[in-house]
């Protein structure tokens, strides 16, 4: 039987330690799910795997892509279904169990391999610039309009403010001269393993801390320098991300970097309570406190 063990959670809640420790009991890699530590050249924000972390256990999407290579989930579903595959067919098999560990926070990107993304076509290039033109000509609202009259099923359900969302709508419905919303069937596709989901979490005044200590960590780390070297790209997707954004916007002189390094703290905060609502609505996942190792260690024993 295969078994992929996913362990998630929101930033800073001790998902990496955890798993460097999970994979070391196993004797398996880590398949990472981070969607952002997948950039190399921006691992001090993204709180990336360190050279010592990567030497005790392999990772897998770890620093593999350029900051202007495109990447989405469904690119990721196809990408890590292969991976596995290949990995169960590798391993040793214990007593009839075979193991891969996944551990991330990109909730789209957990949610593509476990449960399967809809084939949705890859945009082109030149659709993708005409859109991002039209974006800055002629602002939000004006490609909110249109994909009004293109797809108003999902005009009516998309957050108007979230502009990758109406931009990815708008660009499927222009590419292929069909509604968004009909191509997203959310039919859960076979695997050819089982899924088991660890939830980690923390009462909030101590992951709020954790978070807090984590962003003065990478301070004290180079992110500001980091994202310095990074700002003539600060336009690419990649980089559309907590701890860069409000940096890039220190360096535009929108406010000093007290206050940027404030903000950066605030959005993850409010980013960890988005992950914590969209990790709710899985009734099969079992929740655990980092702290509380033997349970979890017990709990995939028993797999």
């Amino acid at each position: 039987m295969n078994t992929l063990i996913v362990v998630t959670g929101p930033t800073a809640v001790g998902k990496t330690e955890l798993c460097l420790e999970i994979a070391e009991a196993l004797g398996i890699p880590i398949i990472n799910a981070d969607s952002r530590q997948m950039y190399k050249g921006m691992s001090i924000g993204t709180a990336a795997p360190t050279a010592e972390q990567t030497a005790r256990v392999k990772h897998y999407f770890v620093g593999n892509l350029r900051l202007d290579d495109y990447y989405n989930a469904a690119i990721y579903e196809q990408d890590a279904i292969r991976l596995l595959e290949k990995l169960f067919m590798q391993q040793q098999e214990r007593l009839g169990q075979r193991f891969a560990l996944m551990s991330g926070g990109s909730m789209m990107y957990i949610d593509a391999v476990c449960n399967g993304i809809d084939d949705i076509p890859t945009i082109r290039p030149e659709t993708r610039s005409l859109v991002k033109e039209r974006l800055a000509e002629e602002g939000l609202e004006a490609l909110c309009d249109e994909l009004k009259r293109l797809d108003p099923e999902y005009y009516n359900i998309v957050d108007k403010k979230n502009t990758r969302r109406v931009v990815h709508g708008l660009e499927i419905c222009l590419q292929t001269g069909k509604p968004y919303s009909s191509f997203r069937k959310n039919s859960k596709k076979a695997r050819s393993f089982n899924t088991k989901k660890i939830v980690l979490n923390l009462p909030r005044e101590e992951l709020y801390a954790r978070i807090n200590a984590r962003v003065d960590k990478m301070m004290a780390s180079g992110l500001l320098e980091e994202a310095r070297s990074l700002y003539p790209l600060r336009d690419l997707n990649a980089l559309n991300t907590v701890g860069y954004k409000e940096l890039f916007e220190h360096f535009d002189g929108k406010y000093p970097l007290d206050e940027a390094v404030s903000r950066i703290k605030g959005n993850t905060r409010r980013y960890a309570r988005k992950q914590l609502t969209w990790f709710r609505r899985d009734a099969e996942a079992r929740w655990f406190s980092p702290n509380d190792k033997d349970s979890i260690m017990k709990f995939i024993s028993e797999l």
